[in-house]
């Protein structure tokens, strides 16, 4: 996985996979999906950062237990 913040554009993209990206799709205001061949989601954009997130500068990663009990889209599990 790769992370990348570009303060310029205030763009954060995160990569899950090193693919070609086949496709893009907007599904919400500033929040970008990118897919490969299959369409398996490998990647996401988020313009206007720095107004959606805490810090776009600090990244951590955590080892545990999902969230489970959020809300699932369309009722989906």
């Amino acid at each position: 996985m790769k992370v990348v913040y570009d303060p310029d554009k205030d763009i954060l993209q995160i990569a899950f996979m090193e693919m070609t990206i086949e496709e893009t799709a907007q599904i919400a205001p500033g929040l970008v999906l990118d897919y490969d061949v299959d369409g398996n989601v490998i990647g996401l954009e988020l313009k206007k950062a720095s107004e959606k997130m805490d810090n776009p500068y600090a990244v951590s990663y955590l080892v545990g237990e999902a969230n489970v009990e959020k809300p699932q889209p369309n009722g989906k599990d």
